[in-house]
C-alpha cells in the first residue's frame, strides 16, 4: 500500500478541481515541443512533468487547502489521458492500449504518414479542445497505463493528502463518436464500468479516500436514456470505489438535484458561479451522509473574488451542513493563467482587480478561514478584497461616453446588407473573376523563429521601429511569392506581424489590456494568452489596413483583409463581468465596423472576419441558446453589413459542431464560409447540405493541426465527397485553420497538393460538361 488517509474532516474541507498543468512559464510546453523535435530525451520531459506536478501540489499544501489534487495532469488532454488509463485508445493505429508508450499516445493526438490524428472539438463552452473518443463494436476496455498511480505514489512519498480527480464514464461515452456498428453509445457502458470498477478498486488498493468523478454532462439537456444511466452507473461503482466526489460544472444542475442527492455517493460539487440560483435547491433535504463542495470562486475568469459577497452565499450553507461543506473553485482552474506574480508590467490598477490560479487557492483558504474562524481571521484579505471591488467600479477608464452614444444611436440599418446573396454574388464574380474550386488558405503562415525573434526584439526596444517594419515586410513579400509559385487563387499576407489573433486586434483597441505570461492551454502545446477585457471597447486609429494595402501591392490577385470576429475576441479574452457580455460583443463589433470599411476605402475586395468562437458561446442548454444567438448574429452583422455588393464577406470556423446552428451561420449572411471538416471526414459539410446553406463554401481538406501531409489524392476524395452536397460553382478548397503552428516545408508540400486536388477536380468538371449527354 503507497498511501492511505483515514481523517475524518471536522471542518470546512479547501480543495480544488484541477490546476493548470503547463507552468507558469509555459514549461510543459516547451518540454513538449522540444521532445517532438527529437531535442530532449523521454526520462527529461518525464522529469519536467514530476517537477509541475510536485510544485503545484506544494502550492496548494502550502495555501491550506485540504488535499492536493492528482490526476489533473495529462501529457496532452485529460480525456486522452482517461482513454489511456482505462485502455480504450482507438483501435485503427494499431497500439497495445497495456503497453502504449508516451510517443504512441502523441501519435493519437497529432496522427502519422498512415492514420490521421485523433479528431478535436470545443470542451463545452470553453477554448479548450479535447480529442474525441472513438467509439465502435469493436472498443475495448481492458486496462491501460499506469500513469495515475504512479502520480498517486509520487504525492504519497511527498506526503500529500490526496484526492485524485478523474473524467466520468457517462461523460467519457457521451463526449465520443460512433465510429462503427454501434446502434447507441451507452450500448457501451457495461463494458466501461468494467473498465472504472478496476481502476477505482486500485485507488482503494493504493489508500485514496476519496476520488473526485467529474460528470459535466449533468449540465447539457440530457434525454431519458442518458439520465436513467446514472443510478446504476454509481451503483456499481460505489462498491469497489474510494468515496465519490460527483464533479458538475460550467451550469446550473438543479433540475436533477433530486437524482443527484439520491445517488449513493459521498458528495456532490456544484458550480456557483455558472449556476448560482442551484444552491437553495440542493440544501432542501440534502442528506446526511454527503458533503456538498460549493464553487464560489470563478474557475473561469481572472477577476478578483469579492469576498464579502461569497462569504455572505456560503453562510446558509456552513450553518446547515457544517463540516460536511467543502469549498472550490467552480471548475478546473486550468482555464487561468497559474500566478500573478510572474506580472511586472501589468497596470497597477488593473493588476489589483486580478487573481490567478495561484491567488484563487488563496481565496479559497481565505473564505474557509473566514467560515470556519470568523471574518476577523481574514480581515486584511477582506479589506484587500474590498478595495478591488471599488476601485473597479469607480475607475474612469471602464466606461466611455463616446461607445455609449454609439450605441444609442444603433438601429437595424446597420445589420443588414443592402442586397441578397444571390445579387450580390453576380457582382462579386464580375469584379473577382476567380476560377471554378477557388484556392486560398485561413489567413495565417508559418511564424518561424526568424519572425519570433523580430518581435521579441522590437518589443524589447533593441531595434527601431522601421527595422521591424521592413522585417515584417519581408516576411509579407515572402509569403506572398511561396503563394503565388504555388497557384493560389485568392492570396493572405501571412499575418507575421501577429502575436495572436485576438491579442493583436486587443493590443489596438482601448478596453484591454495584456499580460506577459497569462498563458492558458488551448490543446496539447498550443498555448494562447487572452486579453483582458476590462472596459468599454474603441478602435483609435485603423489595425490592419496598411498591412493588407501593402500586401496587395505585391500581387494582381485578390488579398483577404483579414481580422477576428466579435464573438471569437469576447470568447478567447477574460471579460468584464460588470455588464452583459451582448454589451461588450457589441462595442467591439463597433470597433470592428470602423476597420472593415477602412479596409473597403483601400481597396479590399474580399475581407475574412473569423468566428471559431462563435459555437463555443453557446448556453449549455437548448433551451437558452436563441437570445445567445440573436445577439451574437448581430454582432458578427453590425461589422460586416457596412459595405458595398461588390465586397465579398468571408467568416472561418473550426474544431466544433456547427451543423444544430446553422440557421444562426446562414443568418450571419457570409458571402463566404470556410469551416473544419477533415478530421471528420467531411462528416460536418453533410448538415449544410441537408440544411441547403445557401451561400458559398469552403471545406478543410487537411489537418492543419497534424505534421501529416495527405496525399492530393486524399484531398480529392473529400472534394468530391463535398461535392455530393454542395455544388461546384458554391465550392472553395482550403486547409481547416491557419497556418502558423506549422513549418514551411510541410505547409508547401500540403498547399502545392491541395492546389493539385483542386486542379484534377476542374479537370473533371470540364470534362463532364463537355461529354455529351
Amino acid at each position: 500500500m503507497i498511501f492511505h488517509s483515514s481523517k475524518e474532516w471536522t471542518m470546512t474541507v479547501a480543495h480544488i478541481l484541477g490546476f493548470p498543468r503547463i507552468g507558469a512559464k509555459r514549461e510543459l510546453k516547451t518540454a513538449l515541443e522540444s521532445f517532438w523535435r527529437g531535442d530532449l530525451p523521454e526520462a527529461e520531459l518525464l522529469n519536467v512533468g514530476r517537477d509541475l506536478r510536485g510544485r503545484h501540489w506544494e502550492w496548494q499544501r502550502d495555501t491550506g487547502l485540504d488535499f492536493v489534487t492528482v490526476g489533473d495532469f495529462a501529457w496532452y488532454d485529460p480525456v486522452l489521458q482517461t482513454l489511456a488509463h482505462l485502455g480504450c485508445v482507438p483501435g485503427r493505429f494499431g497500439f497495445d492500449p497495456r503497453s502504449l508508450t508516451l510517443p504512441q499516445y502523441f501519435t493519437l493526438a497529432r496522427g502519422n504518414a498512415a492514420q490521421p490524428a485523433m479528431e478535436m472539438t470545443k470542451w463545452f463552452d470553453t477554448n479548450y479542445h479535447y480529442l474525441v473518443p472513438e467509439w465502435g463494436a469493436e472498443s475495448r476496455f481492458d486496462g491501460g497505463v499506469k500513469w495515475l498511480f504512479d502520480e498517486i505514489a509520487q504525492a504519497a512519498a511527498l506526503g500529500h493528502p490526496v484526492k485524485v480527480a478523474l473524467l466520468g464514464p457517462l461523460t467519457l461515452l457521451y463526449l465520443g463518436k460512433i465510429k462503427s456498428d454501434l446502434s447507441h453509445k451507452l450500448d457501451l457502458l457495461a463494458q466501461l464500468i468494467a473498465a472504472y470498477q478496476r481502476l477505482l478498486a486500485r485507488l482503494k488498493v493504493l489508500g485514496v479516500s476519496w476520488v473526485q468523478i467529474d460528470e459535466p454532462i449533468l449540465g447539457l439537456e440530457l434525454d431519458e436514456r442518458w439520465l436513467a444511466a446514472f443510478r446504476p452507473t454509481y451503483e456499481t461503482l460505489a462498491t469497489l470505489s474510494p468515496r465519490i466526489l460527483l464533479a458538475t460544472y460550467f451550469e446550473s444542475v438543479a433540475e436533477h438535484a433530486a437524482m443527484l442527492k439520491s445517488l449513493p455517493v459521498s458528495g456532490i460539487h456544484l458550480d456557483l458561479v455558472r449556476g448560482p440560483g442551484q444552491l437553495a435547491t440542493f440544501l432542501d433535504g440534502y442528506p446526511e451522509s454527503k458533503v456538498l463542495s460549493l464553487g464560489i470562486v470563478d474557475g473561469r475568469n481572472i477577476w478578483r473574488t469579492d469576498l464579502d459577497t461569497a462569504l455572505a452565499a456560503l453562510k446558509p450553507a456552513h450553518d446547515r451542513l457544517g463540516e460536511r461543506l467543502w469549498i472550490s473553485a467552480g471548475c478546473s482552474l486550468q482555464h487561468v493563467p497559474v500566478d500573478l506574480a510572474h506580472e511586472k508590467t501589468l497596470d497597477a490598477e488593473i493588476r489589483n482587480w486580478l487573481a490567478f490560479a495561484a491567488q484563487k487557492l488563496d481565496e479559497i483558504a481565505a473564505l474557509k478561514r473566514g467560515l470556519e474562524q470568523g471574518i476577523e481571521a481574514i480581515a486584511p484579505a477582506l479589506e484587500a478584497s474590498r478595495r478591488a471591488v471599488a476601485s473597479r467600479k469607480s475607475s474612469k477608464r471602464v466606461r466611455s461616453d463616446a461607445v455609449k452614444h454609439r450605441m444609442d444611436a444603433l438601429s437595424e440599418r446597420d445589420t443588414r446588407r443592402p442586397s441578397s446573396f444571390a445579387a450580390r454574388i453576380q457582382k462579386q464574380r464580375a469584379r473577382l473573376k476567380l476560377p471554378l474550386l477557388p484556392t486560398t488558405t485561413i489567413g495565417s503562415f508559418p511564424q518561424t523563429l526568424e519572425i519570433r525573434k523580430a518581435r521579441a526584439a522590437f518589443k524589447k526596444g533593441r531595434i527601431a521601429q522601421p527595422a521591424y517594419l521592413e522585417a515584417m515586410r519581408a516576411e509579407i513579400r515572402d509569403a506572398v511569392a511561396r503563394q503565388e509559385a504555388l497557384g493560389l487563387d485568392v492570396l493572405v499576407h501571412g499575418e507575421a506581424e501577429r502575436n495572436d489573433m485576438v491579442e493583436y486586434f486587443g493590443e489596438q483597441l482601448q478596453g484591454f489590456a495584456f499580460t506577459e505570461n497569462g498563458w492558458v492551454q488551448s490543446y496539447g502545446s498550443r498555448c494562447v494568452k487572452p486579453p483582458i477585457l476590462y472596459g468599454d471597447v474603441e478602435r483609435p486609429a485603423p489595425m490592419t489596413v496598411e498591412w493588407t494595402r501593402y500586401a496587395q501591392s505585391l500581387t494582381r490577385k485578390p488579398m483577404k483583409g483579414m481580422l477576428t470576429g466579435p464573438i471569437t475576441m469576447l470568447q478567447w479574452s477574460f471579460v468584464r463581468d460588470d455588464q452583459p457580455r451582448s454589451t461588450t460583443a457589441l462595442q467591439i463589433a463597433l470597433a470592428l465596423r470602423d476597420e472593415v470599411l477602412d479596409l473597403e476605402r483601400a481597396g479590399t475586395a474580399i475581407i475574412q472576419i473569423d468566428e471559431p468562437a462563435l459555437r463555443e458561446g453557446l448556453p449549455l442548454k437548448k433551451r437558452n441558446w436563441a437570445p445567445y444567438l440573436d445577439w451574437a448574429v448581430r454582432a458578427f452583422k453590425l461589422v460586416s453589413c457596412g459595405v458595398a455588393d461588390e465586397t465579398q464577406i468571408h467568416t472561418h470556423m473550426c474544431y466544433a459542431e456547427f451543423n444544430d446552428i446553422l440557421a444562426a451561420i446562414a443568418a450571419l449572411d457570409a458571402d463566404v464560409i470556410t469551416i473544419e471538416t477533415s478530421r471528420s471526414d467531411m462528416e460536418l459539410l453533410e448538415g449544410f447540405g441537408e440544411f441547403r446553406y445557401p451561400n458559398e463554401i469552403g471545406p478543410g481538406v487537411y489537418d492543419i493541426h497534424s505534421p501529416r501531409v495527405p496525399d492530393s489524392g486524399d484531398m480529392l476524395k473529400l472534394l468530391e465527397k463535398a461535392e455530393r452536397v454542395i455544388p461546384l460553382e458554391r465550392l472553395w478548397v482550403n486547409p481547416d485553420c491557419g497556418l502558423k503552428t506549422r513549418g514551411w516545408a510541410e505547409t508547401e508540400a500540403a498547399l502545392a497538393r491541395m492546389v493539385e486536388a483542386a486542379s484534377r477536380m476542374r479537370a473533371r468538371a470540364g470534362t463532364r460538361q463537355s461529354s455529351p449527354v
